[in-house]
């Protein structure tokens, strides 16, 4: 979802760690339009602070209009990023992760990924690969002549498999510049809310009944701990009043009653 306009004048301040006071001092406008600017009640922004705050933030004033998603660069005219129109819709239908895909094209190797990818598709080494391939031919022929090795023999062997297979080497070199980046946006990932979660759920409720079993109450009072937790309560912030009524209304649940008679029991 795009961020407002108060959205994005806010964000811009917070990112430079400004408070209203500070950002009144170095822009010359008043602390309180700059608060009105990030309110949700927000009407206008004048023609002069909108140019004053984005030459300050060095954004575009389209930015912060929310006419664009980019800060930096404004809406360039489309035939000159020489997109297809296949690729134009693509971006537009929201099918694919475009967040994603700048993460990917913007990652140092991707660069280097483009060229090994174009390098196949062109068929630009392929004349000095058959070259390569020709030479061994070359040898092999040459050797076999003068030492005519066995058929079982080592030498033999590694002659007749030396010759490199285009397509198995550039998607060999892909793999790997591939294999790179994606770590990498992986680590770069982890930890944030929209990314997978680090611990499973069974790890989770492992940890959780370990706590509980150290935990120097009741039964019912681990008990209550361990649906406290499943339930994302904070038990430590529940007053005395709130676990007492909690203990009652688990005391009718069958595991409960259950679990009361099995303790007693007398052993015979």
């Amino acid at each position: 979802m795009a961020l407002s306009i108060q959205e994005r004048i806010k964000d811009l301040r917070v990112e430079r760690k400004l408070t209203l006071e500070q950002l009144a001092e170095q822009t010359g406008l008043s602390k309180s339009a700059l608060g009105s600017y990030e309110s949700d009640d927000y009407k206008d922004i004048s023609h002069y602070a909108l140019n004053k705050l984005a030459d300050f933030y060095g954004v575009t004033t389209d930015y912060l209009l929310a006419r664009t998603e980019t800060k930096s660069h404004s809406n360039s005219d489309i035939a000159s990023l020489r997109l297809s129109d296949d690729m134009i819709e693509l971006l537009k239908s929201e099918r694919i992760d475009t967040a994603l895909l700048c993460e990917l094209a913007t990652h140092p190797d991707f660069i280097k990924l483009l060229a090994d990818i174009q390098i196949y598709v062109e068929g630009i080494a392929s004349m000095q690969i058959q070259n390569l391939n020709a030479w061994v031919d070359v040898a092999r022929a040459e050797i076999m002549e003068k030492y005519q090795p066995g058929e079982h023999d080592k030498d033999t062997y590694l002659l007749q498999n030396a010759h490199v297979n285009e397509g198995d080497y550039f998607s060999s070199r892909v793999h790997n510049d591939i294999d790179g980046i994606m770590a990498d946006l992986r680590e770069a990932h982890c930890g944030r809310s929209d990314g997978a979660p680090k611990t499973t759920v069974a790890e989770e409720l492992k940890k959780d009944l370990e706590e509980v079993a150290n935990f120097e109450g009741s039964r019912v009072e681990q008990l209550l701990m361990i649906y406290c937790k499943q339930t994302k309560l904070r038990y430590n912030k529940l007053t005395e009043e709130e676990k007492q009524w909690l203990v009652r209304i688990m005391q009718k649940s069958e595991l409960m009653k259950s679990h009361t008679t099995q303790r007693g029991k007398k052993k015979r």
